[in-house]
């Protein structure tokens, strides 16, 4: 799901439907112009999609033996994936290289909560859930507050329930599913001091992801690309010993090398948010 851009420089997404069903000639065809229009492109994917989907991507980028196809498969929800796409959008908008730009994906997602309000978790694959929850998510009118990224957690929903949410000043999106309830809005994002609260569609993947359509789907972001600049410029920058573009942490985005001398990765080089 392409998410509305967030200010006037955020750069159009390029959305490539139904990629593992076309003929394989068409999907190639679309990269070969998106490669030769912009130089390099950065596949941001779900892993909710088919496998088919990532099998597709890969083989594109085999039969075109192109080494400026970066392909990104963050453990995300689907809400949190548009999100960080909206944010790499936003940063391609900078003075970055397409590598530092491509490596920036993995140091983002660290900045982002993603969760959701779900009406059963009988279903739920994605975060642990124990025999106690399982058993309530059969009661009528049960509700359960999950967290699935940066660190899992889920609570039944009553007057007591209580997530833990970012440290640092953020805005929350919000995406409607067949569930009816103000606590995201009315409890949650008080709770987590978000500064600003926006409404996006639910994406296709949601429910499938979260094991249910009766969900409303949350996640907590950085909005301003001043703050997601600094926070990729701040960060130490090497080159790749293999294609020689340059990059933030110890593994290429696009031909896949890794530091020889497997220097301390860019995970424990993050500046304080």
């Amino acid at each position: 799901m392409a998410l509305p851009a967030q200010d006037e420089r955020t750069l159009p997404a390029v959305v490539l439907q139904d990629v593992h069903q076309r003929p394989l000639e068409q999907a190639l065809a679309e990269m070969q112009a998106l490669i030769e229009t912009h130089g390099h492109v950065i596949v941001v994917s779900s892993r909710a999609v088919p496998a088919a989907v990532d099998r597709r991507l890969h083989t594109i980028r085999s039969i075109l033996e192109s080494d400026r196809i970066a392909l990104f498969r963050p453990d995300l929800p689907p809400l949190g994936i548009a999100v960080l796409a909206r944010q790499l959008r936003q940063l391609a908008s900078c003075d970055l290289s397409p590598g530092v730009l491509a490596s920036a994906g993995r140091l983002l997602t660290h900045y982002i909560h993603a969760g959701a309000l779900l009406g059963s978790v009988a279903r739920l694959d994605r975060v642990p859930v124990s025999l106690k929850s399982h058993a309530k998510s059969w009661m009528p009118g049960s509700q359960f507050g999950v967290i699935a990224h940066p660190e899992p957690q889920l609570v039944k929903i009553d007057p007591q329930a209580t997530l833990s949410g970012p440290e640092f000043g953020t805005w929350m999106l919000i995406a409607k599913g067949q569930l009816q309830s103000d606590w995201v809005t009315a409890a949650l994002a008080p709770a987590w001091k978000v500064q600003g609260l926006r409404e996006a569609q639910l994406p296709a993947e949601s429910a499938g992801w979260w094991g249910t359509g009766k969900l409303i789907e949350f996640c907590t972001y950085l909005p301003d690309l001043s703050v997601l600049y600094q926070l990729v410029s701040s960060v130490r920058q090497g080159r790749c010993h293999w294609c020689g573009i340059d990059v933030i942490g110890d593994r290429c985005v696009f031909c896949s090398a890794v530091a020889p001398d497997h220097e301390q990765p860019y995970e424990n080089q993050i500046p304080a948010g």
